[in-house]
This record gives C-alpha cells, structure tokens and sequence, in this order.
C-alpha cells in the first residue's frame, strides 16, 4: 500500500476525476465549442476527445487534464458569480473584451491558446472582476 496525501490532487480519486470530466464536457456544451476548441481546452487529441465523450467514466484523468478541469470549473464558477442571467454565464467567454489583458479578445481566444498558462489567466481575471476591478 502506497500512502498519498490526501491535500495534494493526486489524492483526487477517479470517482471525482470523472465527475468533473462530465461537468466540465457538459459545459464546454453550454459554450458551444468546437471540436477543435475542445481538443485545445482539454488538451488532448481528437481520437481521445471522442474517447472522452464517450465513455468519459472510463477516460484516465491525469494530472495535466485535471488540472485544465480545475481551471475550467473555477472560471465557470466565477461567471456563475459574477452574472445573474444565463446569456452571460454562458456567453461571456464568447465576447469580445476590451479590458487590458484581453484588448478586444474573447476570454474563449486566450484559453484556447493551447497552453494552461491561458486558462489560469482567464481564471485570475475573472477572480480580479469578482473582487470590484480588473487586472
């Protein structure tokens, strides 16, 4: 028996891993992306997105995609947050931002980047705004 911290993600179990594997699928529904933003989101390719879709209680979650979940939850979360109505939690990812960080990009631009780099910004935007004023 291996002893695993119960504080660290490693300690997430599959049960979860998939849990959030499902949500996170279902709300990249919700954004209506593409194939193409999917694979860039998740960070995988399209034989495994589909795999994914699939039979996402099956999917082996790792540390990478798990961690993309996480931000991708936690930006959701946020939007839930900061809007009211649905067109905004929805749709915000989809508008063009004129903030500074953004200059006229969409939140969906920069977190399709492809990189996790550009999904824990969108997530520290969105906590700035939460807190009164942007980055």
């Amino acid at each position: 028996m291996h002893n695993v911290d119960r504080n660290t993600p490693a300690a997430v179990n599959d049960e979860a891993r998939h849990a959030a594997l499902r949500a996170v699928l279902n709300l990249l529904t919700h954004w209506n992306c593409s194939e193409k933003e999917k694979m860039s989101l998740l960070g995988v390719g399209r034989s495994t997105l589909h795999k994914y879709q699939a039979q996402p209680d099956s999917a082996r979650v790792s540390q990478d995609l798990l961690e993309r979940l996480s931000y991708l939850l936690n930006i959701h979360q946020a939007l839930r947050t900061l809007f009211g109505n649905r067109e905004n939690v929805y749709g915000f990812v989809r508008m063009a931002n004129h903030n500074p960080f953004f200059n006229g990009a969409t939140p969906m631009d920069v977190m399709t980047g492809g990189t996790v780099a550009g999904l824990y910004e969108v997530h520290r935007q969105l906590d700035t705004l939460r807190g009164g004023q942007w980055g």
